[in-house]
């Protein structure tokens, strides 16, 4: 089969073909062979065939029985060369041990398994790319139904965060206990109707301004300003105590001192005051609230009567009534712990924010806290509402406790299905359960003793390279993707369109298993993007069957044809069946 080498570069060598009756076996293509001489093996590639030339690309050296990539040491040109024997294919695609599992097989050596090690797949940034019905959806959850049939390793502490666009993982990964009665499997859903899982709910007081400026869609920095006015208020007035009542009067008081001293008419100033009044009161600070006088006593509505010379008789009455609930020294006032609210709490806090010193009197300050207004009254009112609610007050380690919690054991896999809430509300929440575990990982005091995988399921759509880092200096995909490995968090993006992926995300990414993908710009864009990616792994995925991948990165010796194997169950990914839903019934 192989003859006489004639070409020799860096790269790769040409071999002329023998002369062998029957023809050339052409099921050679992309078969590994060994170049061997001087005590030295080169692994090679059979790349393309033609009449006369056989071109066999580099890979590596085999050496003390190991394989070492790349390679210094050329073969000869009187070197030997045979296909690959059985021995040295187990050095390509893994051997049996305890820290590895079964990712597919070799669709070019007899079905081969292909062996991963754990650490070196899961503890760094993976990405899965591959057209719609490339066999993405399946891939992903036949290595994760590898990852918890694996006899050698029960992964009882992982946790699998799978961000599901369509709710195609429940039917696949929902009945892991039946593999081992201690692992198991929790669902987050966004579908009202749906029985077998929890309704999705974030407890509102465990997002910072980053995360309610995302929510708000805040466009300005001075937007932030408010929101953090916002955050600060709404947690003084939940605690419902005396301090809470004597602090909204103070703020009431202050705007309505502002108003009263500036140069508008007694009817300008009046409605204002009435404007205040109406969306911000106490029981004690209202309109119709009592204000004595000397000898008398009168509604503090009626102290704004105006008189024929344009005045109020009773602006010494009403400055005393008004000043008296002015106390300077709660302006330096700072809530000292976090408490429940609710969105409606929060509408509040923003009207009284509204009021503040500096916003009533500054135009375009004012518009933008107006923006919000609506923006959070429409949050509110809003179906996505149901979503921000949750029941009591809990910590952000106890949420993240009763997150892989499930009736009194700890889930491995949790899986929320976004497929009922539009785009932007399920990048936000994505964002937020991203920063939420960030975050923890970081402030752990072992650092990376409790790893979070992250599955995001079309990423393209939550991984963006959208205004976050103008707004709030950082994107938290991005910063986790930097940053989140050396603390345990791991990114696992999956997209049929990478060209719309953050491209830090993506240069931070470790390992790749690439299915077909057809799109020119999606090629050209991993081709420059991915590294050790060649000409050959983009051509080869171009032709890859459905359920099969190029893997490469560094869990894999070489770049690797992989045949994943259909999960069992599989995930709710199939096509329409067109031709039996249209027969009659």
């Amino acid at each position: 089969m192989f003859g006489k080498i004639v070409y020799i570069s860096d790269t790769e060598a040409h071999v002329q073909l023998a002369n062998t009756e029957g023809g050339l076996n052409t099921n050679i293509m992309n078969m590994h062979v060994i170049f061997e001489d001087e005590n030295k093996k080169i692994l090679g590639e059979v790349e393309d065939i033609n009449d006369e030339i056989i071109k066999i690309r580099f890979l590596g050296e085999i050496a003390g029985g190991k394989f070492v990539g790349g390679v210094i040491r050329k073969p000869t040109f009187n070197a030997s060369l045979r296909l690959i024997s059985k021995d040295e294919i187990s050095l390509l695609v893994g051997e049996d041990t305890p820290s590895t599992f079964v990712l597919g097989e070799s669709p070019l050596y007899d079905s081969t398994p292909i062996r991963i090690d754990i650490n070196d797949l899961f503890s760094s940034h993976m990405s899965i790319f591959g057209n719609s019905g490339s066999g993405k959806s399946c891939g992903v959850a036949r290595l994760l139904q590898n990852v918890f049939s694996n006899p050698k390793v029960l992964p009882f502490r992982a946790n699998f965060f799978i961000f599901d666009a369509y709710g195609e993982y429940h039917n696949a990964l929902q009945n892991i206990n039946q593999i081992n009665p201690n692992l198991d499997f929790k669902f987050y859903t966004t579908n009202v109707n749906q029985t077998d899982g929890e309704i999705l709910s974030i407890p509102l007081w465990l997002l910072g301004i980053d995360d309610m400026a995302l929510l708000l869609r805040a466009e300005k920095h001075s937007q932030l300003t408010i929101i953090e006015r916002m955050l600060k208020l709404v947690n003084i007035f939940a605690s419902k105590d005396e301090m809470s009542i004597k602090y909204q009067n103070h703020l009431i008081a202050k705007a309505i001192m502002t108003i009263l001293y500036t140069n508008q008419t007694a009817s300008s100033k009046r409605n204002d005051v009435f404007k205040i009044l109406a969306t911000c009161s106490t029981e004690q600070f209202n309109l119709e609230a009592p204000v004595q006088g000397i000898g008398y006593t009168r509604k503090f509505r009626e102290c704004f009567t105006i008189d024929t010379h344009g005045q109020f008789p009773e602006s010494i009455l009403m400055t005393e009534y008004v000043t008296s609930f002015i106390d300077e020294s709660l302006d330096t006032y700072e809530p000292n712990e976090i408490k429940y609210y609710t969105l409606e709490d929060l509408e509040r806090a923003l009207e009284f924010t509204l009021i503040s010193e500096g916003l009533l009197n500054n135009v375009e300050s004012y518009a933008d806290a107006i923006t919000l207004k609506v923006r959070l009254h429409s949050l509110t009112i809003s179906a996505n509402s149901r979503y921000l609610r949750y029941p009591n007050f809990i910590t952000m380690e106890n949420y993240i406790a009763t997150l892989v919690a499930k009736n009194g054991k700890k889930a491995q896999v949790i899986n929320f299905n976004l497929e009922d809430v539009e785009d932007w509300f399920a990048k936000v929440v994505v964002k937020i359960y991203t920063k939420m575990l960030f975050e923890f990982a970081k402030n752990l005091k072992d650092r990376a003793s409790i790893p979070f995988h992250i599955f995001v399921e079309e990423a393209h759509r939550y991984v963006q390279r959208d205004g976050d880092v103008e707004l709030i200096g950082y994107n938290i995909f991005e910063r986790a993707a930097k940053e989140g490995r050396k603390y345990g968090l791991i990114f696992n993006l999956i997209s049929q369109r990478p060209v719309e992926i953050s491209d830090t995300v993506i240069s931070q990414c470790a390992n790749f298993l690439i299915f077909k993908i057809t799109h020119p710009r999606d090629l050209d864009y991993i081709t420059k993007m991915l590294p050790n990616i060649s000409a050959d792994i983009v051509e080869k995925q171009k032709t890859l069957q459905p359920g099969t991948c190029m893997a490469f990165g560094s869990a894999f010796k070489i770049p690797t044809i992989v045949r994943m194997q259909m999960p069992n169950p599989a995930p709710s990914s199939s096509s329409c069946d067109v031709y039996k839903t249209w027969q009659a019934s």
